[in-house]
């Protein structure tokens, strides 16, 4: 057995799969790694063959699908590479539960639910849970019966908040990187996940993401399948099916290689009309960072220096794909309205108001002469999150973005909720 991987030394297996195998890693406490097998299953290990490069293939896979989860700001377990075949994670005492969304009506669905035709729409996507157990085939679980169990890692008591946060978060994965595989004209049918409790207490997105774990159809076809399913079919297994299934699995790894969208097909501008405002389009620039947008800050105004104005505009249009102009002035604001006549791109309004004025700055960007589009907003980040809406309709990272921080506003009231309930019962 390898005492060491990458740089790293390996400590006990923690646990072992039938396509991997967790090790502790004694020189990094809380860290451990997850090392890919060469080797395929299917029908909880009944069928089961060496497939050489699989390892890499996988590892490559789930690297790739993690970092587009992560930079969305989806809470995972995953770390970094540690090697072709192995990755750092965080080490989680994992919930026996896989979480299972579907968007259209396949597979096992529908032996489970006679009457439903393949191919039925899910709108928003089906979720299932099924408890992990190959003896009784995985069967499949209610929201209560993961409850009565009272599985309880490190501390955390997985009850109905525990059960409502992965629901949503697995729900979040999967529209995510179904967004994300729709810019390679490939329909996610479904996929599974499982989560994991880490040291302090928290629930992580756990385990690996490749091609065992969804059903991924290229131009929407079921005949053009790429993914765990070509194998799961075989009624017998030739040398030359699995070079099939290899090739399948290397094409999706290399069609993630170009999925993360480039920098550079958006922008957002900011114009200000007057230096003093800086700090508010600081305020709005910073939010824009936040949500994945790329922001420049300009100076203007449209009163005292139309022309130059214009030429600020100009000079942005037509550099991206999508652009936006964001105008700040106060009083009388032509900024907002002058850009809005003069382009095709949309412009949002965000006045610098101050308290004693409220009503007319307000009042200034919203009355605008008739056949002008402009939307005026009052907070720096309402004014971001505008612009991430427009641009998250082409950018699925912006999208995704914006998608996770619904998500952690449920997270915070869900937190706080299960708060003020320990407090009732403390005083009961």
């Amino acid at each position: 057995m390898a005492t060491k991987v990458g740089d790293y030394k390996l400590g006990k297996i923690i646990i072992e799969g039938k396509t991997k195998q967790v090790f502790d890693l004694p020189d990094h406490p809380g860290l451990c790694l997850l090392l890919s097998k060469d080797r395929i299953t299917a029908g909880d290990g009944v069928k089961a063959h060496d497939l050489a490069g699989k390892a890499e293939i996988s590892n490559q896979t789930n690297g790739k699908v993690f970092q587009v989860l992560n930079s969305v700001g989806i809470q995972t377990a995953y770390v970094k590479e540690a090697s072709s075949n192995a990755f750092i994670a965080k080490k989680c005492d994992m919930i026996p539960i896989e979480w299972v969304a579907r968007r259209l009506a396949t597979g096992s669905f529908l032996k489970r639910n006679p009457g439903v035709p393949e191919g039925f729409r899910f709108t928003p996507p089906k979720q299932e849970t099924f408890f992990k157990d190959d003896a009784n085939h995985d069967p499949q679980w209610s929201d209560e019966q993961i409850i009565s169990a009272k599985f309880k890692y490190n501390g955390l008591l997985i009850g109905q908040h525990e059960v409502d946060l992965m629901k949503k978060t697995a729900l979040v994965v999967f529209e995510v990187l179904e967004k994300m595989w729709d810019t390679r004209n490939c329909a996610l049918i479904d996929m599974k996940i499982e989560f994991g409790v880490d040291t302090n207490g928290n629930i992580l997105l756990a385990d690996i993401i490749d091609s065992d774990s969804w059903r991924l159809w290229p131009s929407g076809d079921k005949r053009l399948m790429v993914d765990k399913q070509v194998y799961r079919n075989l009624s017998s297994v030739t040398a030359s099916d699995l070079d099939t299934v290899k090739r399948n699995f290397i094409w999706v790894s290399e069609q993630l290689n170009e999925i993360i969208p480039k920098g550079d097909d958006h922008l957002v501008v900011v114009i200000m009309g007057s230096g003093s405002d800086k700090e508010h389009c600081q305020e709005i620039v910073k939010h824009c960072q936040k949500l994945g947008l790329k922001a420049h800050m300009r100076v203007s105004s449209a009163h005292k220096a139309t022309e130059e104005t214009l030429k600020i505009m100009h000079e942005y249009e037509g550099t991206v794909s999508q652009l936006i102009f964001i105008a700040v002035a106060g009083r009388s604001n032509g900024l907002g309205p002058v850009l809005s006549g003069n382009t095709t791109y949309p412009v949002i309004n965000c006045p610098p108001v101050k308290n004693d004025n409220v009503e007319q700055d307000l009042w200034s960007s919203i009355n605008v002469p008739s056949g002008l589009g402009c939307v005026t907003v009052r907070y720096p980040e309402a004014a971001a999150l505008h612009a991430a809406q427009i641009i998250g309709m082409r950018n699925y990272l912006v999208w995704g973005k914006l998608r996770v921080k619904h998500l952690n506003n449920f997270v915070t009231l869900l937190t706080q909720d299960k708060g003020v309930i320990a407090l009732n019962n403390s005083k009961a």
